[in-house]
């Protein structure tokens, strides 16, 4: 089975066909909506990402031919998408110091663990969640 850059390299790059569409196997892998993701984040692709989105119930075949051969050749790269945490913490950084989007991504770049732990406690509102129970080193004992 083909792998997510698999698809988007050969959506991208080099136009080859990876699938047979008698393999039902293949259907049933290939993810369209993670594709489209991937490819709205390029001004050149964002028109047929939306496209597909709009045709999300169409095959999964008919959407990886329609991209295979509406998109021209060209090494696209994207940046790291963030994961859940780095985006809470995203939240933290940019309320802390009154950062923008783009601001606080490049802070957390180059914030220590440390540094973050200080700004989740300084900018915690209360409430009961696990990490301040972590924080403050409570533990239920029997």
């Amino acid at each position: 089975m083909y792998e997510l850059k698999d698809y988007l390299k050969a959506i991208n790059e080099t136009k080859e066909k990876l699938l047979d569409s008698t393999d039902i196997a293949w259907k049933k892998k290939y993810p369209p909506y993670v594709i489209n993701k991937c490819l709205s984040m390029f001004i050149d692709t964002l028109p047929h990402a939306n496209e597909m989105n709009g045709y999300h119930f169409m095959d999964k075949d008919i959407q990886f031919t329609f991209l295979l051969n509406s998109i021209r050749p060209k090494k696209r790269f994207g940046g790291k998408w963030i994961k859940q945490q780095k985006l809470h913490d995203l939240e933290n950084v940019k309320e802390y110091y009154g950062y923008s989007n783009e601001k606080a991504k490049q802070a957390l770049q180059i914030l220590t663990k440390e540094q973050l732990e200080k700004i989740k406690q300084a900018t915690y509102k209360g409430g009961r969640t696990r990490w301040m129970k972590k924080l403050s080193g409570h533990r239920k004992t029997c």
